[in-house]
């Protein structure tokens, strides 16, 4: 009967030491949500949300808009 014991706790053990590597692995894995916006923001939006946020001026903004058009 000692044994069983013994042994019970020690499987018990690794099976809490798997279960937490498994659940760890879940989370921290990098998964793509099925429906998020994935895309990467063009140069041109970056440039829309930095006029939008007061970061640039319109002129600077049709200046590296021109820019980029010529690229």
């Amino acid at each position: 009967m000692h044994f069983y014991n013994d042994h019970f706790w020690g499987m018990h053990f690794i099976w809490w030491i798997i279960w937490i590597i498994l659940l760890i692995w879940i989370f921290v894995t990098p998964w793509d949500i099925p429906g998020q916006k994935t895309k990467k923001d063009t140069p041109l939006e970056i440039l829309k949300r930095r006029l939008a946020q007061g970061e640039i001026t319109k002129e600077e903004f049709e200046e590296r808009k021109g820019i980029l058009n010529k690229s």
